[in-house]
This record gives C-alpha cells, structure tokens and sequence, in this order.
C-alpha cells in the first residue's frame, strides 16, 4: 500500500525501523497495525523476560508497541508525544485485544520512539519498555 500522505509515509518508515530494532532485540513481531473498535496498536510482539510480579521466572510476554515518528523537533522528540489521554487508549487497546485473545500471561506496553532530523535522517531509535503501566 503506497500512499502520498507525507505523516502517514513517515509513519510507515518508524514503524518498519522499529520493528527491526524490536526484532534484534530478540522480540517476535505477532501482528502490526492491528485495530479493535477502541483503536489501533501498531505493533504486537511477543518476548521472553522475568516475571517480576511472579519471582522473577522467565515467562512469555505479549506486548504492545507504540510507535511514535518525528521529523525535526518543532512538536517535540518522537518520546514526548505520549499524552496521559494517548496513554488511556493505549490500555483501552490492549485490554480489548488480551479478552478477545484469551491471554492469560503477562503483558506490557512500550513505546518506541524514532526522531529524524529536519531532513529525514535516522537520529536515534529508543525503545521504552514498560512506558504505559496499566491503571
């Protein structure tokens, strides 16, 4: 699917640069761009990590990933575009995708956050595990 919206270009370039970090990182990419009637995530992975709320033990978590992409720091780095109401829908989302999936394990959303200068270069990618903590 091309388009010739340039946010939504810039948009689709963050979220392939993410998954690809998310990827080395050792994550498994489940779905992206996945929609419910409460809205979209962009990213659904899955990573084996501690359990620390059980002891530590490593366990399979499903995670949601938030993407955010800036050119340039007019409306700030790509990190600080997470509102408290941004947030609230993250979790809305992400509940509504655990029920329907029947996921009984531990989850947590993250956010990745790809800033570019003025030009369109690659400044930095950092990902945020566990930005959003469910309320």
């Amino acid at each position: 699917m091309t388009t010739h919206d340039p946010r939504r270009r810039l948009g689709r370039v963050g979220e392939e640069m993410a998954t690809r970090t998310l990827q080395e990182a050792g994550l498994t990419i489940l779905e992206r761009n996945w929609r419910c009637r409460a809205g979209e995530v962009d990213i659904i992975a899955q990573e084996r990590a501690p359990d620390l709320v059980h002891g530590g033990e490593i366990r399979e978590w499903l995670v949601f990933v938030e993407v955010r992409t800036r050119r340039g720091f007019a409306y700030g780095a790509a990190l600080e575009s997470i509102t408290p109401r941004k947030a609230a829908k993250m979790r809305e989302v992400a509940h509504h995708y655990v029920q329907e999936r029947g996921w009984s394990g531990p989850w947590r959303i993250d956010v990745v956050g790809v800033q570019m200068d003025g030009s369109g270069r690659l400044l930095s990618i950092e990902h945020i595990r566990h930005a959003v903590h469910d309320e």
